[in-house]
């Protein structure tokens, strides 16, 4: 099917928190954005396999493999693709600066965009106090993220059944709780505020998985969001612009030839 819509080309592309190894990991969505995705650079920003589920019990579908597959596809075919590893997928810190497959670990990268803006690429677990501080709290908390997911993926069915596009559960309990409200903002300003002292114009993160673009003090804060609940990603036209792909947002199915993509578009 991929072709048969063409394929979007951009700079580069983000993104993050993908869970491959999880039941929530929304693989066929991600699937068909790389199918229709061409860049020179692919960051992949952290939490791509979800190496605590994995541990737990062994969970992968081919359609996974075929995720994987593609993007060791685009390093042959001449895209970088650099890996910022996240905490789910922290064993990988270990291997910093090596190259898997043509992908290319880094502990955090410094990208020089197309518009001589630069940004520090980071996951951005470290900014998370219960990660940090409170490891068998976030433990629990995967837990109950997992079950949640379980019942958003029931009720998508549903959704699907009647003719309705995807809708998340999950992120819009989010909105609602004024607890995780606030702390998505004091994160967001704890990466700023990073990004700041390290002399950047920006910051691109995941870990969140609240998709979402702001200027913070004259920093550009980023987050690609996540591809078990949005299905979104970061991504940079040839002129240096900035845009937030919600590829999950169409009027039905992401199989449906005609779907139409839509985005929202970055502060200039």
């Amino acid at each position: 099917m991929h072709g048969f819509r063409g394929v979007s080309r951009y700079r580069t592309v983000w993104v993050s928190d993908t869970h491959l190894g999880t039941r929530g990991c929304k693989a066929d969505f991600l699937l068909d954005f790389l199918r229709h995705t061409d860049c020179e650079t692919l960051y992949l920003v952290g939490d791509i396999i979800d190496g605590w589920r994995l541990k737990k019990s062994w969970y992968w579908t081919e359609t996974q493999n075929e995720v994987v597959r593609e993007i060791l596809k685009k390093t042959r075919n001449g895209c970088q693709v650099i890996y910022v590893p996240g905490n789910h997928d922290e064993v990988l810190r270990d291997y910093t600066n090596l190259f898997f497959g043509g992908v290319l670990v880094k502990e955090e990268a410094i990208h020089h965009g197309a518009d001589g803006r630069r940004y520090l690429i980071i996951h951005g677990d470290k900014f998370d106090s219960v990660v940090k501080y409170a490891k068998w709290l976030a433990h629990l908390g995967d837990w109950a993220y997992t079950v949640l997911l379980s019942t958003n993926h029931y009720f998508n069915m549903v959704r699907r059944w009647l003719k309705l596009p995807y809708w998340s559960l999950s992120a819009f309990l989010k909105q609602k709780v004024k607890n995780a409200v606030e702390f998505i903002s004091h994160f967001e300003e704890a990466v700023a505020h990073e990004a700041r002292s390290r002399g950047v114009d920006g910051v691109v993160c995941g870990h969140i998985h609240h998709a979402e673009m702001r200027d913070i003090d004259g920093i550009l804060y980023c987050n690609d969001g996540d591809w078990v609940e949005s299905c979104t990603a970061l991504v940079e036209h040839s002129d240096g612009k900035l845009e937030i792909v919600r590829w999950a947002e169409m009027p039905e199915y992401v199989a449906a030839p005609e779907a139409k993509r839509l985005t929202s578009k970055a502060p200039a």
